[in-house]
């Protein structure tokens, strides 16, 4: 929101041509600002045909408002080829707003740059330009000023994270993830901050959710970072390299070394079906749900890609263990099993 501030009191300025024509010069504050640029920021393609005398016109009455709260009207400076309003720190919210991200991201310190960067973000009022009439200034200006706004708060979950506080910032990544679905970003921090809480299953449901959205918005799959992320994330390995929450079951112990042979396990002797349940859920490929039903994990059609993507081809079920009902008598400790897409 465009204001004006005088000490404790602050006026949220009312939609009109003397607003857009002061937010045009403070998005560039202390830089000469063109006629041609003012026109078609306060008049879009319609600019009148006094466009120059209209314009200044419309100058005096920003003067006019500067007075009004107690604001110096030589901020504005006639200059040739345009107009400048300088101001600093003390005066303009977007100057100090960048001073303070400069400031954060020179520092070293993690919990310096955590405080400059919550310090700066608080000076925002949004939604940005709400009370600011001008096509122009929403479609070509604001997108490069929320962007530094969105870099600022990412790199504030990426401290959060970095220094260990996954569980207090989660409410905040998880509002802001929803609130910005195609900034991907924001939807990975949610998912290292749930893995590295112990919640690997919404983790993994917030990549589904996103892949999702994009399919039906755009029609494309979430970028190789968070594909990555998810790939992690079903191995039991953390973002950071760190071991994730361990799996709820132990897997079962490797083969004794006679069974190391060349020959396929999957077509040699039978064995028992529970030993195979075990290592399975151990694995991450089954999840145990009620009434002795298990689910099939996302992570056998991952591994099934990356296999097609190196051109091998995946290893083909034991034939004592069917993805569907079948006529042949159930194996001990196979009762019950009804895979189906987690």
């Amino acid at each position: 929101m465009l204001a004006v501030a005088d000490g404790s009191e602050s006026v949220v300025l009312q939609p009109s041509r003397p607003a857009a024509l002061l937010a045009a010069l403070l998005l560039n504050a202390n830089s000469v600002v063109s006629v041609d640029f003012l026109q078609r920021v306060i008049w879009g393609e319609e600019t009148p045909a006094q466009g120059k005398s209209a314009l200044h016109s419309c100058v005096l009455r920003l003067r006019r408002l500067f007075g009004k709260y107690g604001i110096a009207g030589n901020m504005i400076e006639a200059v040739p080829g345009g107009y400048r309003l300088t101001a600093d720190a003390a005066t303009l919210d977007l100057v100090r707003f960048r001073e303070l991200l400069g400031a954060a991201y020179a520092t070293a310190d993690p919990e310096a740059e955590l405080r400059l960067l919550r310090e700066a973000l608080a000076l925002w009022q949004s939604p940005l330009l709400a009370n600011v009439p001008s096509d122009l200034l929403h479609r070509d200006e604001l997108p490069k000023l929320r962007e530094e706004w969105l870099r600022a708060i990412e790199r504030v979950f990426d401290l959060e994270l970095e220094c260990g506080r996954h569980r207090e910032a989660l409410a905040d990544i998880w509002s802001t993830a929803r609130a910005y679905p195609l900034y991907e970003r924001f939807t990975e921090q949610l998912m290292e901050a749930l893995d590295r809480a112990g919640r690997r299953a919404e983790a993994l449901a917030e990549y589904r959710r996103l892949k999702s959205y994009l399919a039906q918005a755009l029609g494309v799959d979430p970028g190789s970072a968070l594909q990555r992320l998810e790939l992690a994330i079903l191995r039991g390995e953390s973002s950071s390299g760190q071991e994730a929450v361990p799996p709820r079951r132990t897997p079962a112990p490797p083969a004794p070394p006679a069974a190391r042979t060349g020959a396929d396990p999957a077509v040699g002797e039978p064995v028992d079906g529970g030993r195979v349940l075990d290592a399975l859920v151990g694995a991450g490929l089954l999840e145990e749900g009620p009434r002795g039903l298990y689910r099939v994990h996302e992570l056998l059609r991952v591994f099934t890609r990356a296999a097609a993507a190196r051109g091998e081809s995946p290893p083909a079920p034991p034939p004592h263990l069917h993805p569907h009902p079948t006529t042949e008598p159930q194996r001990p400790g196979a009762a019950g099993l009804h895979p189906t897409e987690a």
